[in-house]
């Protein structure tokens, strides 16, 4: 028969666990050396379930911010760049790329939006209206008349 000593031992050979944590798992198994083994496996196993809860958070966590970086820029650019609808050299209708892309999104979510746009363009197109996308960057204080041809883009309706 082993000795309480020996059954610590033995359980901190087989666990890797202080006295202490041996003795009381021992106790609490009314001296049986395979039921506080058990218990200390189990009680191993969750709190490394813990530990990698906590890294699957942190994890989480670190992406969510990196996607929210993202958005911020996107939307950032997307307030740098500008929609317009013009008629010859007249600017009708201005506004940043991000509403557009609002407004494309609400008109893929309601077949009434949808059917409302399609009816829009069909008449800008018989008014010989243009699209024209310009990107203006935060560090021009004062905005150019005519931006540079590399950083606009225009739509010219096709002669019917």
């Amino acid at each position: 028969m082993l000795s309480d000593l020996e059954k610590i031992d033995l359980i901190r050979s087989r666990i890797g666990v202080t006295y202490r944590e041996a003795k009381k798992a021992l106790d609490e198994a009314g001296g049986d050396v395979v039921e506080a083994l058990i218990k200390l496996e189990e009680l191993d196993q969750s709190s490394a379930g813990a530990v990698d809860q906590d890294e699957f958070t942190e994890k989480v966590q670190g992406r969510a911010q990196d996607i929210m970086e993202h958005v911020k820029g996107m939307l950032q650019r997307g307030q740098d760049t500008r929609i317009k609808v013009k008629q010859g050299d007249r600017t009708v209708f201005e506004m940043p790329a991000t509403m557009g892309a609002v407004g494309v999104l609400a008109a893929l979510a309601s077949s009434e939006l949808a059917i409302l746009g399609a009816l829009g363009t069909a008449t800008a197109m018989a008014k010989k209206y243009t699209l024209e996308i310009e990107h203006r960057p935060k560090k021009e204080a004062v905005q150019p008349e005519k931006p540079a041809s590399d950083d606009t883009f225009t739509f010219n309706n096709p002669q019917v």
